[in-house]
């Protein structure tokens, strides 16, 4: 967990509006985002920006060896101890915006859940849209997309953006209660039913 914790660290200094944030998210946190991880079947789950892990050790232990689990990282300083840590977890070192070709890539089909812990408030307009747009046209059409977002960004620009997205881009878009035992404390976005 203290090496977690630095190399994520060093990783947000070197670049802040791609690592997002100093910490990795929180047990509590990472229960409440994976919560649309199916119980049963076959799933295929997406994760986005998995960063050091700590919501891909708790799909790992939900899937409990079933269905197929994606992780998308851009940064190899991180993705390479993910796929170390997590030799059951199909890491990939690739960017977001490529989902729906990366499954195809890779044979799967739709994504039963997209799990997301992207830096949503750090993105421009334009990569918001771009990555918003692979992940519902990768969603299978019963898909959820979970994310979340820091309570004190909440009414940034790119915060109220974000979530204007994810409105047009779904049928239903519920918050979760604010998830204090996080740092910083944080909430979580649910969506189903892409649009």
């Amino acid at each position: 967990m203290v090496n977690d914790n630095a190399l994520f660290l060093r990783q947000f200094v070197r670049a802040p509006a791609v690592t997002g944030a100093f910490a990795p998210s929180s047990r509590r946190l990472a229960t409440a985002v994976n919560a649309p991880v199916p119980e049963s079947g076959d799933p295929v789950i997406v994760e986005l920006g998995p960063g050091t892990g700590p919501f891909t050790r708790d799909i790992q232990r939900r899937l409990g060896g079933r269905g197929h689990h994606l992780a998308v990282e851009l940064n190899p300083a991180l993705a390479v101890p993910l796929a170390r840590r997590f030799p059951d977890v199909d890491v990939v070192v690739d960017d977001a915006a490529r989902l729906p070709g990366i499954l195809a890539e890779r044979g799967l089909p739709a994504a039963d859940a997209v799990i997301s812990g992207l830096p949503w408030a750090a993105f421009s307009g334009s990569l918001q849209r771009d990555i918003l747009a692979a992940v519902t046209a990768a969603m299978a059409p019963g898909g959820a997309f979970t994310t979340f977002a820091y309570i004190h960004a909440r009414a940034l620009p790119p915060a109220r953006r974000f979530r204007r997205l994810l409105q047009e881009s779904f049928e239903e878009v519920v918050l979760s209660r604010t998830v204090w035992r996080n740092l910083p404390p944080a909430f979580v976005y649910h969506a189903r039913r892409p649009r």
